[in-house]
Order: C-alpha cells, then sequence, then structure tokens
C-alpha cells in the first residue's frame, strides 16, 4: 500500500516536505522589477543557495525526508508525454501578443528536453534566448523590448507553503492573489496529477479543479481580486479543525467558499477558525503574525492584537455556514481545539521597535518540526530567547538573503507528511 499524505496538525512530527531551492529564476530581478515580482530587494543567489540548503539539512537531520519542486516536474515530463501540453500552457500566459510569435516560441519549447523545459517552467524565457531576425521582429517586440522575457520567471517559488496545502487526507489549490505568482498553482497540480508521489490526494482535492486539463477553466472561473486564497493563510490545527486568515493575500470570498467546500466534503473538518487580520505589506499572510508551536500554544506578534477580528464558521443547515463571532483569539483557538485554554506566546514586547523591525525579519513565522520544536532564522534574536523561555525548543538558520523575498520557515515549507495528532 502507498503510503498516505496525511496534515493533521501544524505540530505533528514533520516527515516529508516540498521545498524548492532558488535558482536561476532569482538572478532575473532587477531594481525595475522587484515590485511586480514582490520582492523587497535583490538576494545573492549564492548565500541565498547556502541558506536553503543549511533549511534542508536541518529538516533531513530532523527525520525529515526533503523534496524538491524541480525533481518532480523532471521526473513528471521524463515520465510522461506532457512536453506539448506544458509549452502549450506557457505560450498563453506569456507576453506573445502575436500569432506568429507564439507559434515560433512554442516550436521553441518542443524542441526542449524535458530538464530545459523544467527550467522555463520556472526561471521563464528572455527574449534574447530565442534569434529573431531583425525584419521578423514585430512592433509589440520593438515596444516592448525593455521587458527581457516573454515568459516571466518565479522567484517566489521557493515559497512552497503558498500554492497549496495538505489539510487531512486531502488536498487543496489555491489562487494566487498576484499575476507574479499565478503559475505556481499550475505547477503544483501538475505535480499531483502526474507524479505518484502525490496519488494518495489525486483524488481528494477539497478546492481547485478535477484535472489538469480542467486548470484553465478553474483559474478562469475563480480568479480576481475578490477570489484569491494562499496557504500562508491557513494552519491546521487538528484532524476537525482550521484556522483561515482574511489577509492582502487571500479573500473573503474564498475563505468562505472554501470552507463550504471542506464542510461539504469528506475532509473531517468540523470547525473553523476565521482570524481578520490588517491589509498590509508587513503581515500579508496570517502566518505571518501567528504560528501554532505546541499542540496548545501558539507565536503571536503582539502589534496585531488590537486590530484582528474573529469568527467561529461550522456546518448550518442545507449547505450553509454557522457564523458566530468569537470574544478573542485564545477563546476561539480553545473552543476549536476543544481544550480549557491555549498559550499565546508573544513574538516582542507591545508596541516595541524591536519586535516590529523583527516581524518583518518574519520571527511569527516558525515552522514546528515536532511539538514544541521550530525552525526560526537566527536574526531574530529577541523573539527567539522570548520562544525559549517559553519552553519551546529553537533551531536557528541563516536567513539574510532569505528573508529578502518577505517570507520565514513556514513560507518556504508545504508539509505534505506529519505524525497524527496525540
Amino acid at each position: 500500500m502507498k503510503p498516505g499524505l496525511v496534515v493533521s496538525s501544524e505540530v505533528g512530527a514533520l516527515r516529508k516536505v516540498l521545498l524548492h531551492r532558488p535558482g536561476k529564476e532569482v538572478e532575473t530581478l532587477t531594481p525595475e522589477m522587484l515590485e511586480n515580482l514582490l520582492f523587497e530587494d535583490i538576494p545573492w543567489l549564492k548565500k541565498l543557495r547556502e541558506e536553503h540548503d543549511g533549511f534542508a539539512d536541518l529538516l533531513r537531520k530532523q527525520g525529515c525526508e526533503v523534496y524538491y519542486y524541480s525533481d518532480l516536474l523532471r521526473e513528471v515530463l521524463h515520465d510522461t508525454n506532457l512536453a506539448r501540453e506544458v509549452a502549450e500552457y506557457l505560450v498563453p500566459t506569456g507576453r506573445l501578443p502575436q500569432s506568429s510569435l507564439r507559434n515560433e516560441v512554442l516550436e521553441f519549447l518542443l524542441a526542449m528536453s524535458a530538464d530545459a523545459l523544467v527550467e522555463v517552467m520556472i526561471a521563464g524565457l528572455r527574449k534574447d534566448e530565442i534569434s529573431h531576425g531583425r525584419r521578423n521582429r514585430s512592433l509589440s517586440w520593438w515596444i516592448q523590448e525593455d521587458f527581457p522575457f516573454y515568459i516571466d520567471p518565479l522567484p517566489n517559488l521557493y515559497f512552497t507553503r503558498d500554492p497549496g496545502m495538505i489539510i487531512g487526507t486531502g488536498m487543496v489549490l489555491g489562487l494566487m492573489q498576484t499575476q507574479a505568482r499565478s503559475r505556481e498553482v499550475y505547477l503544483l497540480n501538475l505535480i499531483r496529477c502526474h507524479h505518484e508521489l502525490f496519488a494518495p490526494v489525486r483524488d481528494r482535492l477539497w478546492y481547485g479543479p478535477n484535472n489538469d486539463k480542467d486548470w484553465q477553466n478553474y483559474a478562469t472561473q475563480w480568479h480576481g481580486p475578490g477570489n484569491s486564497l494562499e496557504g500562508g493563510d491557513i494552519l491546521v490545527l487538528s484532524d476537525t479543525a482550521v484556522v483561515m486568515g482574511v489577509s492582502m493575500r487571500s479573500s473573503v470570498n474564498a475563505v468562505e467558499t472554501l470552507a463550504e467546500h471542506l464542510f461539504r466534503s469528506d475532509s473531517g473538518i468540523r470547525e473553523i477558525l476565521v482570524v481578520k487580520i490588517p491589509v498590509a505589506r508587513a503581515c500579508m499572510h496570517l502566518d505571518t503574525v501567528l504560528t501554532m508551536v505546541d499542540w496548545d500554544s501558539f507565536i503571536l506578534f503582539p502589534g496585531i492584537a488590537d486590530s484582528i477580528q474573529v469568527f467561529k464558521l461550522s456546518p448550518g443547515r442545507a449547505g450553509t455556514l454557522k457564523i458566530k463571532e468569537a470574544r478573542s483569539l485564545e477563546k476561539g483557538l480553545a473552543d476549536v481545539l476543544g481544550v480549557h485554554r491555549v498559550r499565546l506566546i508573544a513574538s516582542g514586547i507591545r508596541d516595541g521597535n524591536i519586535a516590529a523591525r523583527e516581524q518583518w525579519n518574519n520571527s511569527a513565522n516558525t515552522l514546528a518540526i515536532a511539538p514544541g520544536k521550530i525552525i526560526t532564522y537566527n536574526r531574530n534574536n529577541s523573539a527567539n530567547e522570548l520562544f525559549e523561555k517559553a519552553g519551546i525548543e529553537v533551531l536557528e538558520i541563516d536567513g539574510s538573503e532569505l528573508t529578502r523575498g518577505r517570507g520565514g520557515p513556514r513560507c518556504m515549507s508545504m508539509p505534505i507528511l506529519r505524525d497524527n495528532s496525540p
């Protein structure tokens, strides 16, 4: 029997995880492209990869099996006849206004090896990679010449948390809020539909297209500023409860729709806590301000304590939702976990400059690899000391380059197998 892919908590011992090792796509960043590609600064790739390798090595030392996007995609393309389908998907998503140019790029992609095509899927396709005679260049080529890509790169892919997630024994595919990341979900769905590793959840999709051929319909039907849903806004508390954030990146419409899907399915989810957080770059996802670190313990950035709303959702009659406002975050978490109380560990002193600075560098975006054991960036000294004083075991990694993309250890990981709840 194939081993299942199961995530029924945020803190069960982490056994398998999906990462992406940053590569050539990061070197496509220029100062002019930073805002569109969601970076604050340009990372140094050599150091970035060293830091990411340190993260992956630490996970392995803690007994976790690490898988990489690029490896799984190469295996999918080597083992199937999907190259044409992938190329035909990539071309319409690119900056190719003329049919003659689209055909030229399509033929270029179809002539590639599987390994080279995977590189284009992640790192994009520059205009100067295809030779055009000057007389064959269209007016649109000349006018848009300052933008160097036909197919955009995906420098945010190393934040594997956001395109999708395992909830219980099934999977949710997100819809990214920004165009810069929308293709990431297609890559994950390709892996889900065709790689043996994801066979256990292939037919257990709580939210998303039924197969890779339905992808365009799914994206067209759901994608829009009011329908975005990203994995950084979903925390799996137990096999019956999740927390969802309404944030800069996940809309209330999408959260409500996912709640309805989870309740209608056999996901096992019966209670959902919804936390509305401020719309701000510093707290773009719920997991930038709230993470679970033990069965009854959470890290919370204190700067948002007075600016959140908390609601409890449960199944109503005839497929409706029962909605009740919670008295507090602490009370809401305790209720859906079925415990008397939970512990909220502050990531800093309220209204303190240090807390705000370290939160910007992802102090609250911790990854639990076992109950009471977390991975954090070593640069957040004050927050890490507070966690240790609260009895949490802290494993530190370097992150001076990793954090330039605005994410921490939780952002950089997609758990696909954890030990069950106690």
